[in-house]
């Protein structure tokens, strides 16, 4: 430091650390060390999933299964953790139980499964009704690893949500004890519907629905560890503040903004705290609050904006931030009362982080190169905290911000701007398997559910 105060930036600047952000495949693998931490260096298993065979002649049967045998399998295949054998290789035998069953001919070539999901769906009298199992091809005497019952009302929002949870299940028992991620929802920022509001949608981009209609511009959502409530920034009378949704009542509830410009609050991992930016004493400062905003407790005092604040879920013991104390935003970690301040990036232009679940890591969108007529790009990154070890894992591909952690500690959701407008994308935590989930409209900021 050379002595002189930080430079004042800008309100415009300081909106821009946590507002405004307005392919190609990586093409380095993550370190063994990003693999091992986020659980995708284990070896794959080679899993099938065979087409279910249908219980009844009812004319649901065959469109219900589509739905489901499309998202059981691409539920696997998004999982990161096994090699699913493709439905061109699989017999041609639809096993719908375990008398049927011929586990010879799926563990030979060209299927070579080490585990099979298969079953029966059926619709009968207005409910579907769905038997999956998992077998073990290499263990004849005793192969069932699995076997569950599901039934609902016969549609395809519920064929399709049968689906998620038998993969869940599947995802659990076979994949290191890790939940999975399929009955999980995104928030996120749309102006699709005129406005910038909140909508929701399922982890793998369908059911996008709008949630909020308050007809002005309302950001940064994050929803509650028990997917109660969306925090999130709205425009109103009184400036940007934050504001409160209820999920289970479907209306806005009462919050107690504390006054100022008020932006990017974060939920501690049991919902009792609230983390957010204010200005109320003149400078964007990082306050904690309890879950409905009282109690609001100033943790930071320093010249210079700071903004996005994110819990350690592990522990919730510390929060990190982003900080324009130095002139340009960077990334500091702190006690979650404001001590052990530490200064995690090392220069650019780093903005929106979020702590992964396992505590180990952070991951944030960082332009190493930003300045008048440098290189630079604005894209995601992964930092071990402990070593302060890094890793790029967008390249090349437009600008991208706004990175999620899925609290399986294996996919990360962010916004990616490009020539074709501003979408959501997901990928696995090393940058790997990259898909687009929106597309109409513009899309943003988005915040992966606790479960």
């Amino acid at each position: 430091m050379n002595g002189k105060p930080a430079k004042q930036l800008t309100p415009l600047k300081t909106l821009f650390f946590s507002l405004i952000a307005f392919s190609l495949p990586a093409s380095l693998h993550a370190q063994d060390w990003v693999r091992t931490g986020t659980n995708l260096g284990v070896e794959k298993i080679r899993l099938a999933a065979a087409n279910f065979k249908p219980g009844t002649p009812d004319v649901q049967t065959g469109a219900l299964k589509t739905v489901f045998d499309t998202t059981l399998f691409n539920d696997l295949k998004n999982a990161g953790v096994f090699d699913m054998v493709s439905k061109s290789m699989a017999p041609p035998a639809m096993p719908g139980g375990p008398s049927e069953m011929n586990l010879g001919a799926w563990s030979a070539a060209p299927a070579n499964a080490a585990m099979v999901a298969f079953g029966t769906l059926a619709v009968n009298s207005g409910r579907v009704n769905v038997t999956g199992y998992v077998f073990d091809t290499k263990n004849p005497q005793s192969p069932q690893i699995l076997g569950k019952n599901y039934g609902d009302t016969a549609n395809e929002e519920n064929t399709r949500q049968i689906a998620h949870h038998f993969a869940d299940e599947i995802i659990l028992r076979l994949g290191g004890g890790v939940n999975g991620i399929c009955e999980t929802k995104l928030y996120f920022v749309s102006n699709r519907g005129g406005n910038k509001e909140i909508w929701g949608m399922d982890y793998d981009g369908n059911g996008q629905h709008q949630i909020t209609h308050l007809g002005t511009i309302s950001i940064s959502p994050r929803v509650a560890p028990d997917n109660s409530r969306i925090a999130f920034s709205s425009l109103g009378k009184n400036g940007w503040e934050i504001r409160m949704y209820s999920l289970v009542l479907n209306r806005m509830v009462s919050f107690q903004s504390p006054g100022g410009t008020t932006l990017s609050p974060a939920w501690n991992s049991d919902g009792s705290k609230i983390a957010f930016s204010s200005s109320r004493t003149g400078d964007n400062e990082i306050y904690v609050a309890d879950s409905n905003g009282a109690g609001a407790n100033r943790v930071t005092a320093f010249r210079g904006p700071d903004v996005s604040p994110t819990w350690n879920p592990k522990s919730n013991a510390q929060i990190a931030w982003v900080s324009g104390r130095t002139n340009l935003p960077q990334i500091y970690i702190m006690d979650a009362d404001g001590a052990n301040v530490q200064r995690l990036t090392d220069g650019g232009y780093a903005t929106s982080p979020s702590w992964g679940p396992n505590g180990q890591f952070l991951v944030f969108s960082w332009n190493r190169k930003y300045g008048p007529g440098a290189p630079g790009g604005q894209d995601i990154y992964l930092m071990d905290i402990a070593s302060k070890r890094w890793i790029q894992l967008t390249h090349d591909a437009g600008t991208n911000d706004f990175p999620s952690w899925a609290p399986d500690g294996r996919h990360i959701v962010f916004q990616r701007a490009d020539g074709h407008g501003t979408q959501i994308w997901s990928m696995l935590a090393d940058g790997t398997e990259q898909q687009q989930l929106t597309h109409d409209g513009w899309n943003a900021m988005p915040n992966w559910s606790w479960k």
